[in-house]
């Protein structure tokens, strides 16, 4: 995507070779700031503290934490090391370890000297692969949008939260692919966009994304869908997901499940946009299996935001001494999901809906 005209994806190969740069996620909107990771340690850490984030990005970030790692150390002891290290870093988003499975089951087989060469590779090709599967969605997506226009007959207005955009892949996204699908091919449309508590993806990311690209949109305070949905101001939901299960529960960033039962109250259609390597077929039930991953308080007891004077400062919310409790996910069921938007079409959230597009998975 442009940034002030310029195209970038979210994380590229340094000129040198031997490092890799990203944009810095917790900069934005305020700054346009990028990072170069050199190691592992590097790798992990802009992992852990959401300099990069949204699965399909982090799987990416990982796949080239591994080409850096190698190029250090391509031993076998060297790759579990990087592995279990990056695992460790979040643990909701199921891309992160499909990544670094297909990673590891390339590279063990492969001679230490032929590692790192190989790692490089692979890395790039997953992220030309997100490209085009992210791509494939906007097109898929597109046509439901077309859909809502043909029967409405004017602006198309849709609900997303939190950042499913290109910054959370490495170009393109996925629930805002058919939006930037849909505003190239010059449909009329406008996006509410939640502000996202607690770390203010929508307002700061998605928000910052869509002007960047000329898209009409309205950030909103994450309490105010329902409203709008009750008075007929949001036609449809889209909503990405780190982690799908078989069955077609989604987990999304926190309060996406409050959503999705106002949608259903009001009747309005709630669609999850996903890339394959994002479904976990291994697990049944969201609820019970996901694990939710819990962050630090202080995201929840915090904000950072910019003066009048120009300064960015982090300011405190809570009383002192309030403890506070930062779940990062929750799952929608799949009962409540109208339809899954994939690289490969749109289905149902259902066992059966998912294996008539992946039927390899039989």
């Amino acid at each position: 995507m442009n940034i002030e005209g310029t195209p970038y994806r979210t994380i590229w190969p340094a000129e040198d070779g031997v490092a890799v740069e990203i944009i810095d996620q917790t900069r934005l909107p305020h700054e346009f700031v990028t990072v170069r990771l050199e190691n592992l340690h590097d790798t992990a850490l802009a992992i852990r503290n959401m300099l990069v984030r949204g699965a399909p990005l982090i799987g990416a970030t990982a796949a080239y934490g591994v080409a850096l790692a190698m190029s250090g150390d391509a031993s076998d002891q060297g790759l579990e090391h990087a592995c279990d290290t990056l695992a460790a870093t979040r643990p909701t988003a199921i891309n992160l370890r499909w990544a670094l499975a297909r990673m590891k089951n390339l590279l063990l087989p492969a001679p230490a000297s032929q590692r790192a060469a190989r790692a490089w590779k692979e890395a790039a090709a997953i992220c030309d692969e997100d490209v085009n599967i992210n791509r494939a969605i906007g097109e898929h997506g597109l046509k439901l949008i077309q859909r809502v226009l043909e029967a409405k007959g004017g602006p198309v207005n849709i609900l997303t939260h939190c950042n499913a955009g290109w910054l959370a892949t490495v170009d393109w996204g996925t629930a805002l692919a058919p939006i930037y699908a849909a505003s190239n091919a010059g449909i009329p449309l406008h996006v509410w966009v939640d502000e996202t508590r607690p770390r203010n993806q929508g307002a700061s990311l998605t928000a910052w994304e869509l002007k960047q690209h000329g898209v009409p949109h309205t950030v909103i305070a994450d309490n105010t869908g329902g409203h709008l949905m009750q008075h007929g101001m949001v036609d449809m939901v889209i909503v990405g997901t780190d982690r799908t299960t078989a069955c077609g529960d989604v987990c999304n960033k926190i309060g996406t499940y409050l959503k999705a039962l106002a949608a259903f109250d009001n009747q309005v259609p709630f669609y999850v946009a996903l890339p394959g390597p994002t479904i976990d077929w291994t697990l049944e039930d969201g609820v019970r299996d996901i694990p939710i991953e819990q962050r630090d308080a202080e995201e929840v007891t915090r904000i950072r935001g910019r003066t009048a004077e120009g300064e960015i400062v982090s300011v405190i919310l809570t009383p002192p001494g309030s403890p506070a409790a930062n779940y990062a996910f929750d799952v929608t069921p799949a009962r409540l999901v109208t339809g899954l938007i994939t690289e490969r079409g749109v289905c149902t959230a259902s066992r059966e809906g998912l294996l008539a597009l992946y039927p390899e998975r039989q």
